[in-house]
């Protein structure tokens, strides 16, 4: 799109102040800057007539004649500065008019209070550390343009406060996961993104070629066949935080790229990680949140204290379709399925019906945490068959707000079971089967458990995000073809 006689006009007026700034000495984009601290910490220790020196992005000002007040803004929060000209003098003062929002700048002054209580830096020198060519977006307190804020999420950050919140709460969970899973005795490891076979779950991949190998490679699904491998190799507890990528479709909950963390213990099984998920989320609720009740204004609140809800899948299809559900023949099945305005080819199985009907009408129902239990063993080939029914097997899906968050196994440690449910799975297709992990396997794994938690759904139930890409820095978007506007040196949307 072309640019309007405004935009044109603006960005040479910054160009302009540019010169300006150069001719009274200041260097566009300067060197380091050092600080008494962060914006925030001189706040908090904040003692009239102290001197110091902080920066920040200047993100408002305001002009009384010979003295202006300004807002610089850093990571951390903002802070007020009081400029004078008698105290920089008419070059630094007409230097320092020049200044456009959104530019960097360091300055040294004392800290006073103003006559309406508002805790200051009274400015006697600064320095601009960059230049901003490009305006704050309109209204920069309110950046709403939704494609705006995936795309250019610096902007995103720049105008909207609470956007930063949730970021900081992400990190927060990462960094409390690590600490409550090595305070258990589990080593963090790091197992191939690049890999020979998509193996660990079923989803399309991502394909790569290695030029050094001559062969073609994956981007993986999913890192279980490898930490089972290290199970294998005599470690006890381990677990990986990490990217996942799956070659499928995009919506509220499902990015191709995710991140996820997977956890494994030798001689556990499902219960044990019923125990520690509670445990980990529920921890994670009160050291991010500071309560385990979670979620927005006006959203159904979650309960994240323990014990969870826990509800076998038999039980819960049976509540929406009716008692007499695993009964009915498959026509009758499909008949009910589709009076529930369900998509159900001719060609699904009874298993695969049941599955719809749990997929689109129960676990949307599904608000508070809720283990569901004893899965068909078909859904999930690398979980131990139930003692009592082998046709189910050993695991649990943890629910919250209707979405999966959490798949939880006894795992599969029968190197000859696993091949046949492999063989089952590929349908005839040997080079689908991982022989190097069946292997692995025939050496010997101890009984043990597993699970797998998204870590970008986690996050948004922890904030009460509705979105997937509102809790993901740089979602994935649609490649957009360059356009004149977005060449170099031009003015920003």
């Amino acid at each position: 799109m072309e640019l309007s006689a405004h935009e044109i006009e603006f960005r040479k007026q910054r160009l302009a102040h540019l010169e300006t700034l150069k001719a009274a000495g200041h260097r566009p984009y300067g060197r380091a800057f050092a600080r008494t601290g962060s914006l925030a910490e001189v706040r908090a220790d904040f003692a009239e007539g102290r001197a110091v020196s902080i920066a920040g992005r200047v993100v408002a000002v305001r002009e009384m004649g010979k003295s202006l007040f300004a807002h610089v803004q850093d990571g951390t929060g903002k802070f007020q500065i009081y400029v004078q000209k008698n105290a920089l003098g008419d070059e630094s003062f007409a230097a320092f008019r020049a200044l456009d929002l959104g530019d960097f700048i360091g300055v040294e002054g004392e800290l006073f209070t103003t006559r309406t209580g508002e805790p200051s830096v009274k400015v006697v020198r600064f320095e601009l550390l960059s230049k901003a060519l490009h305006p704050l977006p309109e209204k920069w307190h309110g950046l709403q343009d939704t494609e705006v804020r995936y795309r250019q999420r610096y902007l995103d950050l720049i105008a909207n406060p609470d956007v930063r919140q949730v970021f900081n709460a992400r990190s927060r969970t990462l960094s409390f996961i690590r600490r409550f899973l090595e305070a258990r005795g589990y080593f963090e490891v790091e197992t191939p993104v690049l890999q020979a076979m998509a193996g660990g779950a079923i989803a399309n991949p991502f394909q790569s070629f290695y030029a050094a190998l001559g062969q073609p490679m994956y981007m993986r699904i999913a890192p279980e066949l490898y930490l089972k491998r290290l199970l294998v190799g005599g470690y006890d507890k381990v677990f990986e935080l990490g990217k996942n990528f799956r070659n499928e479709g995009l919506d509220r909950s499902h990015n191709p790229e995710f991140t996820a963390l997977e956890i494994y213990e030798a001689y556990g099984d499902v219960r044990t990680m019923m125990r520690l998920v509670e445990e980990l989320v529920s921890g994670a609720a009160q050291e991010v949140c500071g309560t385990m009740k979670v979620g927005k204004e006006g959203q159904e609140a979650i309960d994240l204290t323990p014990p969870w809800r826990i509800a076998t899948y038999h039980d819960l299809v049976c509540e929406k379709a009716g008692a007499d559900w695993f009964g009915k023949s498959v026509e009758s099945a499909r008949e009910w399925a589709r009076a529930q305005e369900l998509d159900i080819p001719n060609e699904m199985t009874h298993a695969q019906i049941t599955h719809e009907v749990y997929d689109k009408l129960v676990e949307k129902t599904l608000m508070q945490p809720t283990f569901v239990t004893r899965l068909p063993a078909e859904l999930v080939p690398l979980a131990k068959r139930c003692e009592d029914d082998p046709s189910l097997v050993d695991v649990f899906e943890l629910v919250v707000r209707g979405r999966e968050l959490c798949p939880g196994y006894t795992e599969l440690n029968d190197p000859l079971d696993q091949r046949a449910r492999l063989e089952e799975q590929a349908a005839g297709d040997a080079s689908k089967i991982d022989e190097d992990f069946l292997r692995a396997l025939e050496h010997g794994m101890p009984p043990a458990g597993g699970m797998g938690i998204g870590i970008d759904r986690l996050v948004m139930v922890l904030t009460g995000e509705e979105s997937i890409r509102d809790v993901m820095l740089f979602p994935q978007m649609k490649h957009r073809e360059p356009k004149p506007a977005d060449a170099p040196g031009a003015p920003a949307e």
